[in-house]
């Protein structure tokens, strides 16, 4: 949650925040960061949603906007042998 710092950094800066805000100012000062925080985490999330959406929609706008893709012509029907040149049979 808080990245690469250790126990041991956490209690320096605790610490350090006690000393700076004293006793009574720091749950304070712990709520307003949460609030904060939270606030920020859903304004975006609202912004990712609000993105996606977007995209979503245009790609819905361009596959309407490209027609499907016709079937290429049947390619044309080879045209009939012509008919056998009936000849006699002069065998003997």
């Amino acid at each position: 949650m808080f990245g690469n710092l250790g126990m041991g950094e956490l209690i320096v800066i605790f610490t350090i925040a006690l000393i700076i805000f004293g006793p009574r100012k720091l749950p304070e000062l712990g709520r307003s960061l949460g609030k904060s925080l939270a606030e920020f985490k859903k304004a975006s999330n609202e912004l990712r949603n609000t993105l996606e959406e977007e995209i979503r929609v245009e790609e819905q706008r361009e596959s309407a906007k490209i027609p499907a893709t016709p079937t290429p012509p049947s390619p044309a029907a080879p045209a009939e042998a012509p008919a056998e040149a009936h000849t006699a049979d002069h065998s003997a």
